[in-house]
């Protein structure tokens, strides 16, 4: 199976751990997993606004990824919360273009987490979160403190 062709066999956490190992290695082009309808917003962001389909997601990403040198994020934990939905807490990786601002460096981890709603062997919604916490709170998560680690 040639970059995960036969998505529609995959489970949904197969499915997420399939896209987290191409964005792992900063692969971001990659998205055949995407719904041709998907919406896409970022929860946390006051300036983001709901975008609809593979090419407005692609857009956004690509605005977003222009400010950073070698820009990637590490899965944490995932979580399957039902039937249609994952959620995966991430550490971004990389360098801000401008700031030079190392995410990756000691005290400056960035800790995040992304929502993938799933149906039928595509991911129909996509939400990434800045902050963790929020990421946990609004699915119904507990963490324990500022931290953001789901309490277990």
């Amino acid at each position: 199976m040639s970059d995960l062709e036969n998505l529609e066999n995959l489970k949904n956490l197969e499915l997420v751990h399939a896209i987290l190992g191409k964005w792992e290695r900063g692969n971001f082009r990659w998205v055949d997993w995407a719904d041709p309808r998907i919406e896409y917003v970022i929860a946390d962001d006051p300036a983001s606004q709901v975008e609809w389909g593979v090419a407005a997601m692609a857009r956004k990403w690509r605005e977003f990824l222009t400010a950073w040198d070698d820009y990637r994020v590490e899965a944490d934990e995932y979580r399957e919360l039902d039937e249609e939905r994952v959620l995966v807490a991430l550490t971004a990786q990389g360098r801000g273009k401008a700031s030079g601002l190392d995410i990756g460096a000691t005290g400056a981890r960035r800790r995040s987490a992304t929502l993938f709603h799933l149906r039928a062997g595509k991911v129909t919604r996509l939400v990434p979160y800045f902050d963790r916490a929020r990421a946990l709170a609004d699915v119904g998560l507990a963490t324990d403190g500022d931290a953001g680690e789901p309490r277990g």
